[in-house]
């Protein structure tokens, strides 16, 4: 099977990963942290997002592990609507005692008794808690409150569609001891893991506000600039989303090209950042970290953050150009990454993607590791540039990441396989196995098991792209992921914006296959019912004995072991795709109509001339019952013998 294999994968990976030197010619000519220039097809049809700038001064007291900020907000709204409220995400309030998220972590059926249990332990002086102390609309004072982790605005002034408001904030912080992502003192050791820290806007899009309680689980957020200042004790190196616009007051040994400054008279640095277009600013802080720069090109600059310690060191140090590599196959094989600089923090409690940076647990194997880089780095693509609404649509956000990451596994780890996302199918058959799926079209917050929100935003959603490769060719797949980030990189892409890129690609329908995944939970079982000799000639009859069409690719083996490869199109495509199997005879049969439970067809060979016969060799298409998809030709007696 491995020479089937590395035509329709490994080679289309290696002729979509060129020379660096082509991502670098697309970056010289693009605008920084844009993609492209003049109006792009989502503007055409109307598509609008709204826009705001932060501007924030914290101030860190880290006996108590508190801060104040002031924050100014002006917020554009680009919509054709008229707001009255705006809404705010205070994410640290989840982590006390008694909130929403202590209740969903304890009362699933599946519990994370080991979130429940460490927020059940925090003191007073653990928990988190944001308290806003005063709000300003253009200058007035306006109503609030606060309804758990959400801030309820009401404006005195309306915001007009294309008018822009300016919210000024006074707020004090408590971070509390880490439970999930964000917080102090992680299990290695890192004194502030620092996501989803401050006052967030709440994101207003077609669909309406998106003021989701937090729960522990995914983010949306609203595009925009951030120019964030940090005051904290001098012993602290920081890591942050943007740019650093004050090397010259950091001390030479944190690490930052540009600094010099070898004394600070003054207990505390002020660590200044600049972000332009994104939808979120992370940082973390440790007095411990190693701080290394590696070039990937001109145009892009990898950070590591890491705990200087002897254990982890080499793992770091021998991550760094796999991560580049990693850098340069997404860059080829999605688009170019919009940034000039990403950073990989040791920090948080397991691996979790934010703006231009990851936090990664650093103490670990190195292929765990570097899996866990990859995975996350793959994020900067799906979510912090193509920035789906991933409390809504985490498939869109972890699904494709971990396909590309499978990707990375080949073209970059040099993983060889018949089927590189072959762990996620048996995943997705264990889930269905113990009855517990659920449509994928589930919020996030709202599925009904640990386990099926997990194996369905992973897995699920990874096979949903690998089985689109299947049924469009991996050719097409790979020109669709190509223009769905050209055409979404810096938007809020939805479901269907996707789909409709690979009909646009394939010049396929793909409704059916949108509704039947996405949205059904229909099963694919496909039989190899039997081969029936007629006058020389052998008739072949296959049944879908389960709820969900599909094409249906064969291979058919014969006795002197030449080959000839089939497929059977799909009446509700309206197309077929090319030839994934080069090496041998390709015959496009007649379409099967969908609504129709049997296929015939007669090979031109009696059947003792057929050795093997099998449906989807390599098991792209998730069929539950891979048994019964083949056929295979028994020995006579004495060769067994």
């Amino acid at each position: 099977m491995k020479k089937i294999f590395i035509p329709i994968i490994l080679l289309i990976v290696l002729s979509n990963c060129g020379s660096q030197k082509s991502v670098e010619s697309i970056k010289s000519v693009m605008p920084e942290n844009t993609l492209s220039k003049g109006m792009s097809e989502p503007e055409k049809r109307g598509y609008w997002q709204q826009y705001v700038s932060y501007t924030m001064d914290v101030d860190m007291d880290t006996q108590k592990h508190q801060y104040t900020g002031r924050q100014h907000l002006v917020y554009k709204n680009n919509s054709h609507d008229t707001l009255h409220k705006v809404f705010y995400h205070l994410y640290f309030n989840a982590f006390q005692p008694g909130s929403a998220m202590d209740w969903h972590a304890r009362t699933l059926p599946d519990p994370d008794r080991k979130m429940d249990i460490i927020i059940q332990a925090l003191k007073p002086d653990e928990i988190g808690f944001v308290k806003v102390h005063s709000l300003q609309q253009d200058g007035q004072p306006v109503d609030f409150k606060v309804v758990g982790t959400i801030l309820e605005v009401t404006m005195n002034k309306a915001l007009l569609p294309g008018q822009s408001t300016v919210l000024d904030m006074d707020f004090l912080t408590q971070i509390p001891k880490i439970v999930r992502r964000a917080g102090r003192d992680n299990d290695e050791g890192i004194d502030y893991s620092m996501s989803q820290w401050y006052p967030k806007l709440a994101e207003y899009d077609q669909h309406g506000w998106h003021a989701d309680p937090y729960l522990g689980r995914e983010f949306y957020g609203v595009w925009g600039d951030f120019d964030v200042s940090i005051h904290i004790d001098k012993k602290y190196t920081v890591a942050a989303t943007g740019v650093l616009q004050n090397p010259e007051d950091i001390p030479a040994g944190k690490g930052y090209s540009g600094s010099h400054l070898k004394e600070v008279d003054s207990p505390k640095l002020t660590w200044h950042f600049k972000a332009r277009n994104v939808h979120d600013f992370s940082w973390a802080a440790d007095p411990d970290y190693v701080h290394d720069i590696y070039e990937v090109d001109d145009s892009l600059t990898l950070h590591f953050f890491y705990q200087n310690d002897e254990k982890i060191k080499d793992n770091w140090k021998k991550l760094q150009p796999v991560a580049a590599e990693t850098m340069t196959f997404y860059n080829n094989y999605i688009g170019p990454y919009p940034y000039r600089q990403y950073s990989v923090i040791q920090a948080g409690d397991g691996g979790m993607e934010y703006a231009q940076l990851t936090f990664v647990n650093g103490n670990k194997p190195f292929e765990s590791l570097r899996g866990t880089v990859q995975h996350e780095m793959g994020h900067a693509w799906f979510q912090f540039a193509l920035a789906t609404d991933e409390t809504e649509f985490p498939w869109m956000d972890e699904g494709f990441t971990s396909f590309i990451q499978d990707m990375a596994g080949v073209a970059v780890n040099g993983r060889q396989t018949p089927n590189p996302f072959s762990s996620s199918y048996e995943s997705y058959r264990y889930l269905v196995k113990e009855q517990k799926e659920e449509p994928l079209s589930t919020h996030s917050d709202h599925y009904l098991t640990n386990i099926a929100y997990w194996i369905n935003a992973y897995d699920k959603g990874k096979i949903l792209l690998s089985q689109l490769g299947y049924i469009m060719g991996f050719d097409n797949l790979s020109k669709t992921l190509k223009a769905y980030y050209k055409n979404w990189a810096m938007k809020h892409p939805q479901p269907d914006d996707f789909f409709r890129i690979a009909e646009k690609i394939s010049g396929m329908d793909l409704k059916w296959y949108q509704n039947e995944w996405v949205h059904t939970v229909h099963h694919i079982d496909y039989k190899l019912d039997s081969l029936q000799e007629v006058n020389g000639k052998t008739k072949i009859i296959i049944k879908n004995i389960g709820e969900m069409p599909m094409p249906v690719d064969l291979i058919v083996v014969y006795t002197d072991e030449s080959k000839e490869a089939f497929t059977i199109p799909l009446d509700l495509m309206r197309n077929v795709k090319s030839n994934p199997y080069p090496e041998m005879p390709y015959h496009i049969l007649p379409v099967w109509q969908w609504a129709v439970p049997q296929y015939e067809f007669t090979l031109d060979r009696p059947k003792s001339d057929i050795k093997v016969v099998m449906i989807d060799p390599l098991s792209f298409m998730a069929d539950l019952d891979i048994y019964n998809n083949y056929y295979a030709k028994e020995k006579p007696e004495a060769e067994k013998q």
